[in-house]
């Protein structure tokens, strides 16, 4: 029996968020009766410390502009509301006091669960979480047995969505933009119309991406 209330949590930097995040949340929420994902944006990732990153306003304005008319979809300030830094295991406690009836179930790659015993805290990360939905990731195998032993009681929470591996990363589209490389169909329609007026991630209006997309 579904519970009265199941949250998909999906944290990220999203600079820019683009197609393969949007196809991959919408298979775990159908996958897994999730009520509402809420988007997590985090304003200074702190295993990052050495990238620049895109200001803050900007990628929550892509994140809004993507999700933007989807109602199972929500925009969260849990992060930005919060000075840093920003540790999923603190994320999580936080949500939980805000939804504490409530099933909170939290998305991450495949590359993620398999670093996992690297992030700050991750048995009071996974002890937070009712499920981990694991999404899946292009060229990586997850021994799960092995995850176990660095984090004891991992197993019984993880959850593989069914998704189509989709070889789009936010890396790979910044790339290609300051390549002048065509990207457009990488993206919403939204979130390519605001990289593209803001001139983000030196876009160049004069270049060969302005007009093959």
């Amino acid at each position: 029996m579904k519970p009265s209330n199941r949250l998909g949590i999906f944290g990220g930097t999203f600079d820019p968020p683009h197609i393969a995040h949007l196809i991959m949340v919408a298979e775990a929420q159908s996958q897994f009766d999730l009520n509402t994902v809420l988007w997590v944006l985090t304003p200074d990732p702190p295993h990052k410390p050495d990238r620049q990153i895109t200001p803050l306003e900007h990628r929550q304005e892509m994140v809004l502009r993507a999700i933007e008319g989807n109602l199972g979809f929500e925009f969260s300030f849990v992060d930005i509301h919060r000075p840093p830094p920003h540790y999923a295991a603190d994320t999580m406690a936080l949500l939980q006091e805000r939804y504490a009836q409530d099933e909170l179930c939290y998305m991450m790659g495949a590359d993620s669960l398999v670093e996992l015993h690297t992030w700050h805290d991750p048995m009071r990360f996974v002890s937070l979480c009712h499920w981990i939905l694991v999404l899946p990731r292009q060229g990586v195998t997850v021994d799960l047995p092995r995850i176990e032993e660095k984090i004891p009681g991992v197993s019984p929470k993880v959850r593989f969505v069914q998704s189509p591996t989709i070889g789009i990363s936010s890396s790979q589209i910044r790339q290609r933009i300051k390549m002048g490389l065509p990207f457009r169909y990488f993206l919403p329609e939204k979130v390519y119309d605001y990289i593209v007026t803001h001139q983000l991630y030196g876009f160049n209006p004069y270049g060969s991406n302005s007009s093959t997309g």
